[in-house]
């Protein structure tokens, strides 16, 4: 079953800068994967995968909705 990236990070007990520290960017920059506003590259994806033990095709990465 899919869930989105703010799932996967919370059912892990990660707030935001935990998250973010873990997986090696800034807290403002998960916040804009978790909302939409940006998407992550392959590296920062395969690091998204180990943080959160949760593979690509499980996540739901939301929409731009500017786009």
């Amino acid at each position: 079953m899919a869930i989105t990236l703010k799932a996967a990070r919370v059912n892990k007990g990660f707030n935001q800068s935990e998250a973010a520290k873990a997986i090696g960017i800034s807290k403002d920059t998960l916040s804009n994967y978790e909302r939409g506003i940006s998407f992550p590259d392959v590296p920062i994806i395969n690091s998204i995968e180990k943080v959160y033990g949760v593979k690509y095709n499980e996540l739901i990465f939301l929409p731009n909705k500017n786009a």
